[in-house]
């Protein structure tokens, strides 16, 4: 069953600090079925690369290599346009950023479950129907 992936999930396939049992198991997830992604995922993951770079965690060259590996996942980025009026609502009604709300919108609008690691973003998926993926 495809599902909407998070940002800090790819991160922990990436950033060894941010590795958890949790972004593995989804990580073998991906083996079977196929993840979906917001527009802003891409630039999401950027900015954690980029920050990896300048703290002195990551190399560049690496980083590039991580951006064709991620980019080669079965991972596809959803294209419609992104509705505002309904991020703001359920950024409102949930308390998150819009950021995560608009990955909390691609799950309701697919009506596809989301792998995050982020608690509040898990709440939100539980409590709108959207779903959360256990691991």
């Amino acid at each position: 069953m495809p599902f909407v992936l998070d940002n800090p999930v790819v991160s922990g396939w990436t950033v060894e600090s941010r590795a958890t049992p949790y972004t593995e198991a989804i990580a073998r997830r991906l083996e079977r079925d196929r993840a979906l992604v917001p527009p802003i995922r891409e630039l999401e993951f950027t900015n954690v690369l980029r920050t990896a770079c300048t703290r002195g965690r990551l190399q560049a060259h690496v980083a590039r290599a991580m951006v064709e590996q991620v980019m080669s996942l079965p991972i596809d980025v959803d294209r419609e346009p992104v509705r505002p009026a309904e991020v703001l609502a359920l950024a409102l009604r949930f308390g998150l950023s819009a950021y995560d709300a608009a990955y909390l919108e691609l799950a309701l609008r697919r009506q596809v479950p989301i792998a995050t690691s982020d608690e509040a973003l898990a709440d939100a998926a539980t409590a709108s129907g959207a779903g959360w993926l256990a691991p």
